[in-house]
């Protein structure tokens, strides 16, 4: 493996809980001890950030058959503009439920997400 990037996108039609700069350092926190994570942000679409960056293929993950259906198409578009193949990660049954729209209405009703947060992410 050379390196994994980790991009996230800049999405305006997006509610977000954090500012970028803050989701940034949560994620790279995470990944602080890892030399071939790299983590940015990105403002065109996936598969132009991923040709900027030399990608050979984009990793997304599915949780629904909904999610797969949409994936599908768009893995389907990229493949057509660029050239890029996606793989499909599916979840593991146990996390299919976790989502992010979730996540934020437990914040703001002041419940404890820690369950629903990887491994050694911190809110504060």
């Amino acid at each position: 493996m050379d390196e994994v990037i980790i991009g996230i996108g800049i999405n305006d039609n997006k509610k977000t809980w954090f500012p970028m700069d803050k989701r940034l350092e949560m994620i790279r926190g995470l990944f602080a001890d890892e030399p071939r994570i790299r983590v940015e942000a990105y403002d065109c679409l996936t598969v132009d950030f991923a040709k900027e960056q030399n990608a050979g293929f984009i990793v997304r993950g599915i949780r629904t058959v909904h999610d797969f259906e949409y994936e599908e198409t768009i893995a389907d578009i990229n493949r057509k503009l660029a050239g890029i193949e996606t793989i499909l990660l599916f979840t593991e049954p146990e996390l299919t439920s976790i989502s992010s729209t979730i996540v934020r209405e437990l914040l703001q009703f002041g419940k404890d997400v820690t369950p629903f947060l990887p491994e050694g992410m911190k809110i504060d």
